[in-house]
């Protein structure tokens, strides 16, 4: 099993990432910030997580299975968080979140 057999994955990967990143930029900008903080949290464990796969699977890793379950929690998490915010950087990021953690089961099928 190669990255070249997973490119939507990776390109899920990576938007989540991103998308994660952006959300926690703009949720620190928030005027509640502190209503905000385990969305910040999720936000910047699940973009690593994210991050931390793609680079998984780009050099083939044997954990690769296993780094995947865990970037699904991460991903479906942080897409709970983020959906219970209104702010259009957090609907996009849970978005971006749903979308990853079904990319990633084609990992583990």
């Amino acid at each position: 099993m190669t990255h070249e057999n997973f490119p939507s994955v990776l390109k899920a990967l990576h938007e989540c990432m991103e998308a994660c990143n952006h959300c926690y930029d703009a949720c620190l900008q928030e005027e509640d910030v502190n209503a905000m903080v385990e969305c910040i949290r999720l936000d910047r464990e699940c973009a690593d997580i994210c991050a931390f796969l793609e680079q998984s699977i780009t050099r083939n890793s044997p954990y690769m299975q296993e780094i995947a379950k865990v970037c699904i929690t991460a991903c479906e998490e942080c897409a709970d968080s983020c959906e219970a915010h209104h702010h259009d950087h957090c609907q996009k990021c849970a978005k971006a979140c749903r979308k990853c953690a079904d990319e990633c089961r084609k990992l583990i099928a």
